[in-house]
């Protein structure tokens, strides 16, 4: 909003000065700047469940090629197609969010493939940009699946040379699935990550019943299923977070008895092994915790096992108890379902996120269908005229031979047969192979194919209730090729 203050006008240079309360001033900027942060970096788009820099990382490896099927490049070419195209800052920053999609650990679902060191669990850092390589995953396909259909809108990139999507179609329910975190001006964004499988029977009851209870979407989608996967302890806390958009989870490790010996096979999400390990010794040190003679971690590639050996006149449930309470073996999650709305940050219930990835695949959906329709409108538009041509084609050969030119040949053809200029461009462009009984049978067979797509397609976008049709096969097909088991329990 434009801001009018009173103003002066110097006799010597002629030069305005315009008094400002500097407590004004700096209250303008700090909004300014806070709401940078927040559209710009700091929280994700509800729609595609990305922030800026993840979703220019997306487009500029869809771009660059690297499809799942195709060969790795290295991250740091990667990195500065981003960094030139359409992120210009830091190439730490853009490499750091670039291994965050391939971590395992990280997303429930990972969208970059990632060859090379990577980082771990542990805390380790990835290697140099130079050394990794990247490509797409094939699920992050579905998040740019019809982009190339005029299906979102487009954006000027930083300096104007280039055009950038301001948001990705995004079949994948991605907010949802793989949640997001972030640490913004005055406010912070904490979501969980969910299984595919739940989340698709929760969008699936909300098209049903738009006005269905929490708890009964949460017989569809039980809780946040982290990539570690751990244990859940509790439900009040989802059903807080799924109805006001805030809630915490208690999460603990899988553990169970060896004879002497407490085994940790899961973690907490986002829990450093190796700080654990550094915490647990550091306790045991101390006298913090007592009845542990040895620690070993024997963690390789088939997954995570800790090994905790016990005094022998130790009781192994009070050691584990302890071990709960003094260090990473239990967290909470803090849940806080912030992300933007309109380009606004708003906290949102379960039923709202389920809402607004429904509107965003509605639109993107009808925008698909309205290019689709208006393709095969022209394509049967250029079939008419051919067909009219080879109806005709002893007429239509004559009238081209005795004209001068193309141009009155066209002419000719358009006064004779009522045709359009593309139809007649078509038509003089026309190899003679198309002549032959078995190519005009062709184009028959083709035009009538065509009239049942625009038939289709038409349906499509004269009923609501056919593009919710469409969701759900797409949603279903996610189901069949991405689905699998939950991995985090629940425990009441």
């Amino acid at each position: 909003m434009h801001r009018r203050w009173p103003t002066l006008t110097s006799d010597d240079d002629g030069s305005t000065v315009i008094p400002l309360p500097i407590e004004k001033e700096m209250r303008q900027s700090y909004m300014d700047y806070s709401m940078s942060v927040i559209v710009g970096r700091a929280l994700p788009d509800v729609r595609d469940g990305l922030k800026p820099v993840h979703r220019r990382i997306l487009y500029a490896l869809n771009d660059m090629g690297l499809r799942y099927n195709k060969a790795h490049r290295k991250s740091a070419r990667a990195v500065g197609e981003v960094l030139g195209k359409y992120h210009p800052h830091g190439d730490t920053a853009v490499y750091d969010a670039m291994v965050r999609m391939a971590q395992e650990f990280s997303l429930r679902y990972p969208l970059v493939d990632g060859q090379g060191n990577f980082g771990s669990i542990d805390g380790d850092s990835p290697a140099a940009m130079r050394y990794t390589e990247v490509r797409m995953e094939r699920l992050s396909e579905e998040m740019l699946r019809d982009i190339d259909k005029e299906t979102v809108e487009w954006r000027d990139n930083f300096d104007g040379s280039l055009q950038e999507p301001v948001i990705l179609p995004a079949v994948l329910p991605n907010l949802l699935v793989n949640g997001t975190s972030g640490i913004a001006v005055g406010m912070a964004t904490n979501m969980p990550p969910h299984n595919l499988n739940e989340v698709v029977d929760a969008l699936q009851a909300y098209m049903d019943d738009p006005d269905v209870e929490v708890t009964d979407l949460m017989d569809h989608m039980q809780g946040p299923d982290f990539p570690t996967a751990g244990i859940i302890y509790g439900r009040q806390g989802i059903l807080d977070a799924y109805k006001t958009g805030k809630g915490k989870v208690k999460v603990r490790a899988r553990t169970h008895f060896e004879e002497d010996h407490v085994i940790v096979t899961e973690l907490p999400y986002q829990t450093n092994k190796s700080s654990l390990l550094q915490k647990i010794a550091t306790l045991v040190k101390q006298g913090g915790i007592e009845g542990i003679s040895d620690l070993r971690d024997e963690s390789d590639r088939s997954g995570i096992r800790v090994v905790i050996k016990l005094k022998r006149d130790a009781i192994p449930e009070v050691v584990r108890n302890q071990l709960f309470k003094h260090t990473g073996l239990e967290t909470t999650f803090g849940i806080s379902n912030i992300a933007l709305v309109d380009g606004q940050p708003k906290r949102l219930t379960l039923k709202e996120l389920l809402q607004a990835y429904l509107d965003h695949r509605r639109d993107i959906i009808e925008r698909r269908t309205r290019y689709d329709l208006d393709k095969a409108r022209e394509r049967k538009h250029i079939l008419d005229g051919l067909i009219v041509a080879l109806d005709n084609i002893d007429d239509v050969i004559d009238r081209i031979r005795s004209s001068e030119d193309a141009s009155a040949a066209a002419e000719a053809l358009q006064a004779t047969y009522e045709l359009s200029e593309v139809q007649v461009k078509e038509i003089l462009s026309m190899r003679l192979q198309s002549l032959t009984s078995m190519e005009t049978e062709s184009l028959r067979s083709e035009r009538e194919a065509k009239e049942k797509e625009i038939a289709a397609l038409e349906k499509i976008l004269s009923s609501p209730t056919e593009i919710d049709r469409s969701i759900r096969e797409e949603l279903e097909q996610l189901r069949d090729r991405y689905g699998d088991e939950r991995r985090t329990e629940i425990i009441d």
